[in-house]
């Protein structure tokens, strides 16, 4: 689930990665830090030349790439969040199908989004929408005569940047409530605090801190000098948050698929061994074969991962499939490492 939104953001973060890198690589050969390197590009003297002629100072070198790592990340995590949004509200009416039985604050938001984007459709950012195409999922969920839609514009009309107060309100007016809560509990979230933080900022702190960084590159205002892997630990952790972001959408999805009977839960993991990615779950009421894939659900602790089925055994017996007519503990071997607790759901 929203495999392509994370794909295109591990390609455009290892992008900032690799030029961080090789920036950093460059000035050491360049300034004179590392002689043995420069030597071996001295044999080739017209491109030395090139370079040396070229060359900034180093601190303008470093702020031209913090300035420009910082900017970049930001505007990868802020198109996430808007692509992610988009297509839970593309997805919503599928799982919900009558408008009215959307959340209040859902309906209120796209109400007063529809009127803003009105008042304001003159605007080159909406130059792409036409009158007829920003009220007619209104129109169609009000009146109830065909499926309605949920323009993401009219949920996506923010002026201020994405610090965890901003990303929780976009996030609850799309109907994904105590959004942080679980981020924060996300293991990907908790490994960076902890490991890379060593617990002395928080998750907070961190993009609160991007986003000063990023406004004081926009205004020129930079003063301090980020080092390499300063600037390597913010590509780390924008995309732990987009991580556990996608995982946070993608839990709302099944709970709600859930509640309209859309999937169904058919077990919980009792036990999980690490080696040799083992686990022992309670099912009922369905048939596994190996190679199938099921949902692992928990909401506290923001977790939705899909897990490949490579082997399953039941009372020490190896089986190929299985039809579980009545609660069964059952020995299944995934393709992921998983934990004890979650609860586990069909794919449909």
């Amino acid at each position: 689930m929203f495999a392509n939104l994370l794909k295109t953001v591990s390609t455009n973060i290892n992008a900032v990665r690799a030029i961080i890198s090789i920036n950093d690589r460059l000035r050491s050969i360049l300034l004179g830090k590392s002689d043995l390197e420069k030597e071996r590009l001295e044999q080739n003297n017209d491109v030395i030349a090139l370079f040396e002629e070229r060359i900034p100072s180093e601190r303008e070198w470093q702020v031209y790439d913090r300035s420009a790592a910082v900017t970049r990340l930001y505007a990868i995590y802020e198109h996430f969040v808007e692509q992610l949004i988009s297509e839970w509200l593309r997805l919503l009416p599928e799982i919900v199908s009558e408008y009215s039985d959307l959340a209040d604050k859902i309906q209120n938001t796209h109400r007063e989004g529809i009127g803003r984007l009105l008042l304001d459709l003159n605007k080159n950012r909406f130059q792409h929408l036409s009158i007829e195409k920003v009220v007619q999922g209104l129109v169609s969920g009000v009146s109830g005569t065909k499926q309605y839609e949920l323009l993401p514009e009219a949920f996506l009309l923010h002026e201020q940047n994405l610090r965890k107060e901003m990303l929780e309100k976009l996030l609850a007016d799309a109907g994904i409530e105590n959004a942080w809560k679980s981020i924060v509990n996300h293991r990907s979230i908790k490994e960076f605090v902890e490991e890379v933080r060593g617990s002395q900022n928080t998750a907070e702190g961190e993009l609160k801190q991007l986003v000063d960084y990023r406004n004081e590159a926009a205004h020129g205002l930079v003063d301090e000098i980020l080092g390499t892997q300063e600037l390597l630990d913010l590509c780390d952790f924008i995309e732990a948050l987009c991580q556990a972001l996608v995982e946070l959408v993608s839990c709302q999805i099944i709970l709600k698929k859930e509640q309209v009977g859309q999937v169904k839960q058919i077990g919980k993991i009792t036990e999980w061994f690490k080696q040799p990615r083992a686990a022992i779950a309670k099912v009922k009421e369905i048939t596994l074969a190996e190679g199938d894939n099921l949902w692992l659900v928990s909401e506290s602790y923001c977790y939705c991962q899909m897990a490949k089925i490579q082997s399953l055994q039941i009372n020490g017996i190896h089986k190929q499939r299985e039809n579980i007519t009545f609660e069964t503990e059952i020995g299944l071997k995934f393709d992921i490492d998983v934990r004890k607790g979650l609860n586990v759901y069909a794919v449909e």
